[in-house]
């Protein structure tokens, strides 16, 4: 920091300022954000008229040199702006307006005389990316904590405050698109690569740099650095032409035509490249409207606010976590891998693997290595920073280290009377509080804690796999589950970088409950002679990202075969697994692990292309025919996800609609665009569920039986939201 004086330009008031102008004595003005009373800044449409006189302010002082905006708070830039003023918006012309008001105040900042200088530290995030876009220059720390992105694609809107225009004049054409269309968020360095930043330094002299930059003018723009083939894209008329022809199909593959906002963002940026920033930002501010309104958007906004709340949520009322210092993990698969090394990466915890036999630890340390070495391949992470993660995680055979664990994540196979034993392995090795979760996929954890000397110390916390990609876990808390324990294991999860809803305890829990009725209501589907990849096909269609024969390949088809008795002898007949599905087991068809599934793997299968292995059909004694429509397909397997959902909602397995909408989408995929399976009933109306509900009731048995809540509404004409 230089020891420049600074004086107070703008006078505190009654109300408190957003906004401050403090001048050094070097005249560099250094205008601070910091919004009261959030923890992060956020952008809103109520400071235009705070800004505006800020401007006017700036403009009439002619002794500024330069400017650095900067933020108050101590690890945010600007986070983005406030998504919640957009639900007060009655028409696409009133959000077009918020946008219009953004593009004008950047424009002004952009217009400014003097050098305007972003001194970033700390998400820099839509808003709060196009602002420091419209500077002149911009300063980022090297921290972790500071990545630069726009991420608006991710809540069905395109950015609208002129990031259309500015970020393919400073990154390029490719890497703007890229960056858009995904909401990918860059670190600082890599910022630095692609052109969207001019200087990186460490946190501790970042206004020092900043006020430099601002001394020494306006920095010139340099022209991004293209290879040959990319110069030819982006610089000529028919390259710009091929580009955006390759990114609307390439968006349209991925989306199913489902999102929107990619679409409108790709037509945005071609109006300003081919028409200039004007028109690009005419487009970009009524697209802006348009999707705002769009039920896609609307439902991805109220995802994005349920998420928001449920971090602030304890699962236990006022009970606060206790801190969990040490962790470890019972088994050292996939699962105990995957586990582990989010235990370490996101958390930052140590992690003491247990495993019966030196190659189990051995799998683990290899799984978390693998994963660290490719994040340290694309530069997400440092070499010391993978070493320090890989010095958190030890291994042992037997309980050494465990005395000072405070929480056990056992992660081994479906055993009941194993699980048990590990319980009192726990409570005889670990201390007083330690408390022991169990992966479990299906058995209750009250059957699981039925020995305990401790059974308050003993919870479910189910992972998804694999662990490092799903974002949710359920934490399943039994009768005797203390209040202390249920928010010690939330903490712990949120921590691991996950999204935990707690959820009432019985066999399933409930997104394998849901996810069981549809796998098995398409694997009756294939038994009526409908092929394999049409099943596939019509819930990919749908908007779910793999269909249901794909996925019990993924997830192994000697996996449902166990769970299917379990939740069969505790929920009843509805959850019976077709009885011709033992004919796979017996032939060694466990899926793609053993590269013998439904689909072909390995020497068999054709490069590039998934194709069935037919020999399946006859093992099932079926001849394919597919006498269904694909929405008839995807609508018969889904009514039965559907209907479970609000059974488990009857039986308080979830607390909640919000909690069953989050656990579907981010347990099972569930199209976000739909909002999770309480939000499409709403959307079709209970009584139309019902309806088709009692039509395959009548056709196929009483497995399809509406449940007493969803019939109830029906009559009443109430939804969930």
């Amino acid at each position: 920091m230089t020891d420049a004086t600074m004086t107070a330009v703008t006078q505190p008031d009654a109300v408190a300022k957003t906004f401050t102008l403090a001048l050094r004595d070097d005249g560099v003005g250094v205008i601070t954000m910091d919004v009261a009373g959030e923890s992060m800044n956020v952008l809103k449409a109520a400071f235009a008229d705070e800004i505006k006189a800020l401007l006017d302010e700036i403009r009439s002082n002619k002794s500024i040199k330069g400017l650095v905006i900067i933020s108050g708070k101590a690890d945010s830039f600007i986070a983005g702006a406030d998504i919640s003023m957009l639900d007060s918006c009655k028409s696409a012309a009133e959000a077009t307006a918020i946008a219009a008001m953004g593009q004008t105040m950047f424009g002004q900042l952009e217009a400014l005389s003097m050098p305007l200088i972003a001194a970033i530290h700390g998400p820099c995030l839509g808003g709060g990316l196009e602002l420091a876009m419209a500077c002149h220059g911009r300063v980022a720390t090297d921290d972790g904590k500071t990545v630069l992105g726009l991420p608006e694609v991710q809540l069905g809107l395109l950015p609208g405050s002129g990031g259309t225009q500015r970020l393919p004049h400073l990154v390029g054409l490719q890497k703007a698109l890229d960056m858009m269309l995904t909401g990918k968020q860059l670190r600082a360095v890599q910022a630095k690569k692609a052109g969207l930043v001019d200087v990186v330094v460490p946190k501790s002299i970042l206004l020092e740099a900043a006020v430099k930059m601002a001394l020494a003018g306006k920095p010139q723009r340099k022209t991004v650095k293209l290879p040959l083939v990319g110069q030819l894209l982006e610089f000529t008329s028919i390259g710009r032409g091929i580009l955006f022809s390759q990114a609307q199909k390439q968006t349209f593959s991925k989306t199913g035509g489902h999102y929107p906002a990619p679409l409108k963002i790709i037509e945005a940026i071609r109006a300003g490249v081919d028409s200039g920033m004007a028109r690009g930002l005419q487009v970009e501010a009524t697209a802006f409207g348009e999707l705002c309104m769009t039920s896609v958007s609307k439902s991805l906004r109220g995802l994005f606010f349920a998420t928001t709340q449920m971090k602030k949520e304890s699962g236990a009322g006022d009970v606060k976590a206790n801190k969990v210092k040490k962790a470890a993990v019972l088994g050292g698969g996939l699962m105990g891998g995957g586990i582990a090394n989010v235990t370490v990466g996101k958390a930052g915890i140590p992690v003491r693997i247990k495993d019966i036999n030196q190659q189990g630890i051995g799998n683990a340390l290899k799984y978390s290595y693998s994963l660290l070495q490719k994040k340290f391949k694309r530069r997400y992470i440092t070499r010391t920073e993978m070493q320090k993660q890989m010095a958190l995680l030890t291994g042992t055979t037997d309980y050494s280290g465990f005395h000072d664990v405070d929480i056990v994540v056992e992660a081994v196979f479906e055993d009941l009377a194993l699980k048990q034993q590990m319980v009192r392995d726990i409570e005889a090795n670990g201390h007083e509080g330690t408390i022991f979760a169990s992966n479990t996929s299906s058995l209750p954890i009250a059957q699981i804690a039925a020995q305990a000397a401790r059974p308050e110390n003993v919870i479910g916390l189910h992972y998804f796999s694999p662990v490092d990609k799903m974002p949710l876990v359920e934490v399943i808390a039994h009768a005797k589950t203390s209040p202390q324990t249920i928010a010690t294991t939330v903490a712990f999860a949120r921590k691991q970088g996950k999204t935990p809803i707690v959820v009432k305890d019985g066999a399933g829990f409930y997104v394998n409950r849901i996810l069981a009725l549809y796998m098995n209501e398409a694997a009756n589907l294939l038994l009526e002679c409908e092929p394999v990849e049409k099943l596939d096909k019509a819930l990919t269609k749908f908007g779910l990202p793999v269909g249901p024969i794909t996925l019990l390949d993924e997830v192994g088809i000697d996996v449902g075969a166990k769970i299917s008795p379990i939740l069969e002898r505790e929920l009843g007949d509805r959850f019976k697994a077709p009885a011709a599905f033992d004919k796979l087991i017996a032939d060694g068809r466990k899926g793609k692990k053993v590269e013998k599934g439904f689909y072909l793997y390995g020497a068999n299968a054709k490069k590039g292309k998934k194709e069935v292995d037919s020999t399946v059909y006859s093992l099932l004694g079926v001849q394919p025919a597919g006498r269904l429509s694909l929405e008839q397909i995807s609508n018969r397997c889904l009514v039965q996800m559907l209907n479970e959902a609000v059974r488990c909602l009857e039986e308080g397995i979830i607390a909640s609609a919000r909690d069953g909408d989050i656990g579907a989408i981010f347990g099972i995929g569930f199209p976000p665009f739909i909002g999770g399976p309480f939000r499409y009933i709403d959307a079709m109306g209970a009584s139309s569920l019902v309806a088709d509900l009692r039509r395959y009731e009548a056709q196929h048995g009483s497995r399809f039986a509406p449940s007493a809540l969803l019939l109830q509404m029906a009559e009443a004409g109430n939804s969930f939201y």
